[in-house]
């Protein structure tokens, strides 16, 4: 398999971490010259991996290193680069100021950038890290090599913090695992185990200046210096600059109490003024209810009540008797089963427990059990935590209920997206090229911000295997390998091409693309001119339900023997995809090559699937099965003409359950929408959103995976009507690509009027559009500087150009 080179290194971030409020907006900004150059390998940069003396590096540990320091003075500027495996917190004189590294894979190993200047003194400063790896309790989306911490600092003055045997190292006995995995939880969850801490054993004040650390062993330094990514002889770390923002912050609260036994919580505990006191020997629980489902790490201060056990179990809903989510804000006759942590209070004053990493909820319990001692409960609050996107797009309508649609969308985009996207926050936090595809645009359309969508294009390209395809999902620690997400990939290169100049980027692509199109066209059947026999786990949506005897779902038939209508034009849609790309870059028999498999696919398709006396597609040869998946892509490959596409798509929509078209679910109805404004029916989508409008009235706060009964209340699949607001009813597409010109197609429906605004990278989009009589269109278009490009309505068409214009047509 053909390797891309390593990545170019960027400029670093900088950034601070602030304890109430999280991380602050990054400075990007160049570092030493020399650390550059040797990459942290000649003898002014000999950091070292730490460990502890005497512990396995391998097994589950959570760690305290710590190290004071000496300067004359306070100084202006003190950068340092920092790491772990797993994950660390960094704390200077006690308090928190960076948190990571960013998720990746050994071979490229984040590490941030952070100037510590700001939390130091004249003096003594203390420099304190705790730093875990879980082992077999942690996540999946967690990769690791084994237990380690390192410091690098970034010139002469900062090279006192370099990591060797003159930092100190503790093991937290306090910590052990809680687990949360499927037989508890009866489903699918791999988000790592919970905490359970002993108060009684904690080192409190750990991360102090004035903690006594004499007893602590010095840490054990591993034999190789740190290094970045293609230096060294050996396979741990690859160390690469972290290329995304630190992670947004800010405390929130619970709403309200729902339900208390054996205790009475005043109502201003919520607002942290008033504890809550539970007698000795108790028993008592409290349910709260967060008003809306979010990711936080929830903090828990407590005094006093020696050996009392907290238990904090997070729901995004509660269940009946029959296990069923029903109404998400019913509780009454309801039971709560979700993921746990547990804390053991030690008796002292203003006890913090904060689990290592974040929780999802919208339902929290807490369940207490006194022993002799009473104990008061002085705060519950969260910290907020998702990937700093900030919401520049808007859209009004008069139709208030679209609003509500656009809240909970992204609502659910932002919880979805952290370090890497996330398919759901609660259950797995895997990054999935099947969600992140309809994740990015999301990201693009609302935010403009385009560096998670670039690390994840990345990411996928890194995880491709000897075979050519990337894995579905990455970084992950157990290889999943969906041939139809690798298909996807190649799209998610397409849509930053058409929405990014970036040629650079898009064009060392080009070789993982190929990889993953060879695979695919090694596998079409020479007879049939359909997919052959295929491998791997080829999903294309949860409307093929999950088959038990095969521990597998989400298939078409014809998948694995061969014949799959579905399988066989997603893959003439993508190769008309990469054609585009090769032919941009100057590789034009490369191009032509997929444009003529893609025509011969899809000529055996209609040969072979169509079925005249229907008027649709069906799944395979056979003729017995027929879905919506087959007649969409059919519509998106082209496979059927261009003059007939309205009228498959009208059947698609119109078909009733006796028909036997098996139906998109959530997922993939965004295929739906493409085909929709492919086909200039792009007025029917606002009709396809009763499911989202449902999820709503059900008392959803984001959308779910599928439809009842689901197993996740977040999945970014779900929030692509956020997408479609902008590009389906207020018409916003790329003309071109790098988004040099803009082509604006609106689709208002029953809407008497809509407006919206989008990000450009030279600036907003805007506009503004209302019915009047006679099907004219008018209303106002403003284009950024530089920006032309077409308003299109019911097939005329009006030249646009940068600047605030009126039009009608």
């Amino acid at each position: 398999m053909p390797l891309r080179s390593h990545r170019p290194l960027l400029a670093f971030l900088l950034f601070f971490w602030f304890v109430t409020t999280g991380f602050a907006q990054p400075v990007f900004q160049s570092t030493q010259p020399a650390l550059v150059a040797n990459r942290w390998q000649n003898s002014l940069w000999e950091a070292k991996w730490l460990v502890h003396p005497t512990t396995s590096a391998r097994a589950y540990g959570v760690y305290h290193f710590r190290k004071t320091i000496s300067v004359t003075q306070k100084p202006a500027r003190f950068m340092v680069h920092v790491s772990a495996d797993n994950r660390y917190r960094l704390f200077v004189n006690g308090q928190a100021v960076a948190m990571g590294p960013a998720r990746g894979d050994t071979q490229h190993w984040n590490y941030e950038t952070v100037d510590l200047a700001p939390f130091m003194l004249a003096g003594a400063n203390t420099l304190a890290a705790q730093v875990w790896h879980l082992g077999e309790s942690a996540p999946m989306a967690q990769m690791s090599y084994q237990l380690g911490f390192v410091m690098q600092g970034d010139g002469d003055a900062e090279k006192i913090v370099n990591t060797n045997n003159t930092w100190k190292v503790y093991q937290n006995p306090a910590y052990s695992p809680v687990k949360n995995d499927m037989a508890r939880l009866h489903t699918y969850v791999v988000v790592g185990d919970g905490d359970r801490v002993d108060g009684a054993q904690y080192p409190w004040g750990w991360e102090q200046p004035g903690f006594d650390d004499k007893a602590w062993p010095a840490a054990k330094p591993l034999w190789f210096s740190a290094k970045t990514r293609g230096l060294g002889s050996d396979g741990n770390w690859a160390l690469v600059p972290r290329t995304i923002p630190p992670m947004a912050g800010k405390t929130v609260r619970l709403s309200s109490v729902r339900r208390a036994v054996n205790a009475t919580v005043p109502p201003d505990f919520l607002q942290g003024k008033t504890p809550v006191q539970i007698p000795a020997n108790t028993l008592a629980t409290v349910l709260f209810d967060q008003k809306t489902l979010t990711n936080a790490y929830p903090e828990l201060t407590v005094s006093a009540g020696k050996g009392a056990s907290l238990t904090l179990t997070y729901a995004e809903g509660l269940t009946d008797a029959k296990g069923q989510k029903g109404n998400r804000n019913e509780v009454d006759g309801r039971t709560m089963l979700g993921i746990d942590d547990q804390f053991m209070a030690d008796g002292g004053q203003k006890r913090t427990f904060r689990p290592l990493w974040f929780r999802t909820y919208r339902y929290l319990q807490l369940t207490v059990q006194t022993k002799d001692d009473p104990l008061t409960i002085n705060d519950l609050l969260g910290q907020y935590t998702a990937y700093p996107f900030e919401q520049k797009a808007r859209f009004m309508s008069p139709d208030t209920s679209l609003s509500h649609v656009w809240d909970v969308g992204w609502r659910t985009a932002q919880l979805c997206a952290g370090e890497t996207y996330y398919d759901c926050p609660y259950y797995e936090q895997l990054q999935y090229i099947g969600d992140t595809r309809i994740q990015a645009l999301i990201s693009l359309y609302v935010s403009g911000d385009d560096r998670l969508m670039r690390k994840a294009i990345l990411e996928y390209d890194d995880s491709r295997i000897a075979e050519g395809l990337t894995q579905s999902r990455y970084p992950s620690a157990d290889q999943q390998v969906i041939p139809t997400f690798s298909l996807f990939w190649v799209c998610m290169v397409h849509d930053y091409w058409m929405h990014r100049k970036d040629d650079a980027f898009v064009s060392a692509r080009l070789l993982g693309i190929e990889s993953v199109l060879r695979w695919h066209e090694s596998r079409i059947d020479r007879l049939t001119g359909l997919n052959g026999t295929l491998t791997w786990w080829n999903f294309v949506d949860w409307s093929w339900p999950w088959n038990a005897t095969d521990g597998i779902g989400g298939v078409p038939d014809g998948a694995h023997g061969g014949g799959s209508s579905v399988l066989s034009l997603q893959q003439a849609y993508t190769y008309q995809k990469a054609a585009d790309l090769f032919a941009h870059y100057g590789q034009n028999e490369r191009a032509e090559h997929y444009r003529e498999l893609a025509r011969r696919i899809n000529k055996a398709v209609m040969d072979r699937c169509w079925v005249p006396t229907k008027g649709l597609f069906a799944d395979t040869p056979a003729k017995k099965q027929y879905s919506q998946h087959a007649n969409i892509f059919a519509i998106l490959s082209n496979a059927i003409p261009a003059a007939q596409q309205r009228d498959l798509l009208k059947k698609v929509l119109a078909s009733a359950p006796a028909d036997s078209l098996r139906p998109a679910t959530y997922y993939f109805k965004f295929y739906l929408f493409q085909a929709l404004k492919k086909t200039g029916l792009g007025d029917e989508f606002l009709p396809q959103l009763q499911p989202w409008h449902t999820m709503i009235a059900n008392g959803l706060t984001t959308f779910a995976e599928a439809p009842e009964p689901t197993r996740s209340d977040c999945h970014a699949w779900s929030a692509s009507p956020v997408y479609e607001f902008l590009s389906t009813v207020c018409g916003i597409n790329p003309a071109e690509p790098g988004f040099r010109s803009v082509r604006i197609e609106p689709f208002l429906g029953t809407l008497p009027s809509a407006e919206g605004t989008m990000p450009h990278p030279s600036g907003d989009i805007s506009v503004r559009f209302e019915k009047a009589p006679g099907g004219t269109l008018r209303g106002t278009v403003t284009l950024p500087p530089g920006l032309g490009g077409t308003l299109r309505w019911q097939g005329r068409s009006k030249t646009l150009v940068a600047g605030k214009q009126e039009v009608s047509l």
